[in-house]
């Protein structure tokens, strides 16, 4: 099944390409290099709604659909993964606050975060909890007389951590409930207890925030409670499958960052009298690579469109994980081939090889790892 774009999605696509190659790649290495959270062209992309681009128009947001902001996805990770992923996950958890948060929520934080003025996290991740969401330790205990809910525990490789100013948090308010007994809260990043950590040793992608946070006696007053008490896990659940279709987007455009600055070394690098890429072998390995590259982004589009239709929860969930499962396995293997084009040029920082190698590697294990991907497909088709 192929997807041929609309003109508006194609006309977008040139915006974010030519966001990309203008703004976001002249400074990529420096941003990685200096782990600078990249502020300002947070702000100029929000100006070509950029951000949170799935926020609908009437909170300032574009009103994009999934396979839409797959597109600006791609785009921007094609440019560099590092300050694509700062300008992407801007809004991680205003998901959750537009489909299950009261309107005073989405009054106050979506406007906020559509402007590139706000920026928000999502607190899942526990020191001993990744891919077992379910098994959360974070607890929320009622204080009836104050009308409060009392949040403890710690949070971990939580995005946006340190620059956040609010959190979607899940904690255990039934223990022992297991997924039945979570429940998600609006947190203000700044209420006394709430307490980030920054990561700063990552491997890739090091122009975004990453951070351990603590949650001690943290206080929120009874109203920030998103949907209904002990209904989070499900609440999250119907976000899966569009979180990892735009995780399979950032394999895509990091594959296809790799792929392009590997054609562009093959046809400018000379070895025995020749571009390299009149060598069989180097042509070969960019023959699969874009290949490669096709074929996870048709997974990634088809899955995108699958969401976006509805109606079918089980199929949604089965190409999503298809798609996140292929691209981030292949986006690798892309970006690995392209240091083995540039040879000893692509081990440096001289050349985008290595970063691209780098950033690749985390969409193999965030949303979900490899393995778990196979779990859910499999469960799907046997």
């Amino acid at each position: 099944m192929s997807f041929q774009l609309s003109s508006e999605q194609e006309a977008i696509r040139d915006v974010v390409r030519e966001f990309g190659e203008n703004e976001i790649r002249p400074v990529a290495r420096e941003h990685d290099e200096t782990r600078e959270y990249p502020d300002d062209l947070v702000e100029e992309a929000a100006q070509y709604d950029l951000v949170a681009p799935t926020i609908p128009e009437e909170y300032g947001g574009a009103g994009m659909d999934l396979l839409t902001s797959v597109v600006v996805t791609e785009e921007l990770w094609r440019a560099d993964p590092g300050i694509g992923s700062a300008i992407g996950s801007r809004g991680f958890g205003t998901t959750m606050i537009q489909e299950f948060g009261d309107e005073w929520m989405k009054a106050e934080w979506l406007p906020k975060v559509a402007a590139g003025d706000a920026a928000t996290c999502s607190c899942i991740s526990e020191p001993a909890h990744g891919s077992d969401v379910a098994g959360i330790e974070t607890r929320a205990e009622l204080d009836e007389d104050a009308g409060e809910w009392v949040l403890n525990g710690d949070k971990m490789w939580i995005t946006n951590g340190t620059i956040a100013d609010v959190a979607v948090v899940m904690a255990k308010t039934s223990p022992g409930e297991r997924h039945r007994g979570i429940t998600a809260f609006l947190v203000e990043a700044d209420r006394e207890g709430f307490e980030p950590t920054k990561i700063d040793n990552k491997l890739g992608i090091r122009a975004s925030d990453l951070a351990e946070i603590r949650l001690d006696d943290v206080r929120v007053p009874e109203d920030n409670v998103i949907g209904a008490v002990d209904q989070g896990f499900y609440q999250l659940m119907a976000f899966f499958a569009g979180g990892r279709t735009s995780v399979a987007a950032q394999a895509v455009g990091a594959a296809q960052g790799a792929l392009d600055a590997a054609i562009e070394y093959a046809e400018e690098r000379e070895q025995g009298g020749q571009k390299i890429k009149e060598y069989q072998a180097i042509s070969h390995k960019i023959a699969e690579m874009a290949t490669n590259v096709e074929a996870a982004r048709s997974l990634t589009y088809r899955a995108a469109s699958v969401v976006d239709e509805g109606g079918n929860d089980q199929l949604a969930a089965k190409f999503a994980s298809m798609a996140k499962l292929f691209a981030s396995e292949r986006a690798v293997e892309v970006a690995d081939e392209g240091i083995q084009v540039h040879g000893g040029a692509g081990f440096v920082t001289d050349h985008p090889a290595e970063r691209f190698y780098r950033d690749a590697r985390i969409t193999k294990i965030y949303e979900g790892t490899s393995e778990i991907q196979k779990n859910i497909i499999s469960d799907q088709v046997l």
